[in-house]
């Protein structure tokens, strides 16, 4: 059996022994997926918060079409142009990086009816759209974010905990903010705020503030005319708001903050033990991956465990990387990599497990998994279930805390 399965809650438990240290370098990226965990009611029933990168790319396609006019019509234009070199399906990062590259060598003249004017203008509604879509407050104080947050703030560390993200929305500080984590973004500043690379260098703030690096940008994130990097929430000042680092081989000012962002997801793999946790990432953005694969890499002390959402046959980039290094582990529904070894979970039963019911489980699992009944499954690539499971972990710390001052 130990030779032809691997066992959900053992590694499930590993995850735990990892997290639990206080001197542990530990960090978390937050994918797309995430906020697809907190639903809201939708008339009988139930929908995310704000949708996944195809949902998003769905409702602001949506949006442009009914608006109309010129705008419809360039924005058919771009996907035409998309489609025409392989591309059937772009999602809405796909199609802000083709229009941002066609404005970079359009110049005067117009490229299969585009000009540069046209293109701006449709670089700024995508933007706009895509803020009214993603801006949302969390509906309660018992979601994901909240766990998360609790979790950071819960226990005092050697190493302040790092939280990476490419989403665009504030969920995550929300979060924070809820639970009085203090964190540092990168911005310094009370009213509008500004980016300034040397304190994220120095990094001399208390490891008691989070650390959290929006490698995407967000969508209070503006850049003035006079290329200042700044973040407020005036939607209206004539800024160019900083979505999706499409743009980043261009000018070297456009460059920060997102490149800084991902130089610490890079530094903080490189170097000592560390521990990355991912949650609703999807391992399809190659930039992030190259990182990721290469601190893993280059330093054998470190660990990415990679929380998947389905079963393993969605995620063939990510099922090769880790078939090939020891230190990415990959925990979907169906089973895992570990140690480059790929195997189904076993069907045991292990339901006087503590982590049963946390971790992993038994049974039917909705649409999420092709998986059979009787075979466990493993939960946490869901945000929800992590969030109860960062819940769970610091539940026992406490009272493990609270039984040693009895003594």
């Amino acid at each position: 059996m130990a030779s032809e399965f691997h066992c959900p809650y053992r590694h499930a438990s590993l995850l735990q022994q990892a997290l639990a240290p206080d001197k542990m370098r530990v960090a978390f990226l937050i994918g797309a997926g995430c906020p697809s965990a907190v639903r809201i009611r939708d008339g009988s029933n139930t929908k995310p918060l704000i949708p996944d990168i195809l949902g998003l790319t769905g409702e602001v396609a949506k949006a442009i079409t009914t608006s109309g006019g010129d705008l419809m019509k360039n924005f058919q234009l771009t996907i035409k142009r998309l489609n025409d070199i392989g591309i059937d399906n772009p999602n809405i990062e796909e199609i802000l990086s083709h229009i941002r590259t066609l404005k970079e060598i359009v110049g005067t003249s117009i490229i299969d009816g585009l000009s540069k004017t046209n293109l701006g203008d449709l670089d700024t509604e995508i933007c706009k759209f895509t803020t009214s879509v993603v801006s949302k407050s969390l509906p309660s104080d018992d979601t994901p974010y909240h766990y998360l947050a609790a979790w950071v703030g819960g226990v005092k560390r050697a190493h302040p905990i790092e939280i990476f993200t490419p989403n665009y929305d504030l969920l995550i500080e929300q979060g924070l903010e809820n639970q009085k984590v203090p964190y540092f973004d990168g911005f310094v500043g009370s009213d509008r705020t500004f980016f300034d690379l040397g304190s994220m260098e120095q990094d001399n703030l208390p490891t008691r503030w989070a650390r959290l690096w929006k490698i995407h940008g967000s969508i209070n994130w503006w850049r003035t005319d006079a290329g200042n990097i700044e973040r407020h929430t005036d939607l209206n000042d004539g800024s160019q708001q900083m979505i999706h680092p499409s743009h980043l081989k261009y000018d070297e000012s456009r460059r920060l903050p997102y490149l800084a962002m991902m130089d610490r997801l890079r530094s903080f793999l490189l170097h000592g033990q560390a521990v990355l946790v991912t949650c609703g990432y999807s391992f399809s953005d190659r930039h992030i991956n190259d990182v990721i694969l290469q601190g893993l890499s280059g330093n054998s002390t470190a660990i990415c465990f990679g929380l998947l959402f389905g079963d393993r046959v969605k995620y063939p980039s990510a099922v090769s990387a880790a078939r090939s290094r020891a230190n990415l582990n990959l925990l979907a529904v169906d089973g895992a990599v570990i140690n480059t070894i790929e195997r189904d979970w076993h069907s045991e039963d292990k339901s006087s497990h503590p982590l049963c019911g946390v971790a992993a489980q038994s049974g039917e699992l909705d649409d999420r998994t092709v998986c059979p009944k009787e075979r466990s499954k493993f939960v946490l690539g869901d945000f929800k279930a992590f969030g109860q499971f960062l819940a769970y972990q610091l539940s026992l710390r406490v009272d493990e805390n609270e039984g040693k001052d009895a003594k």
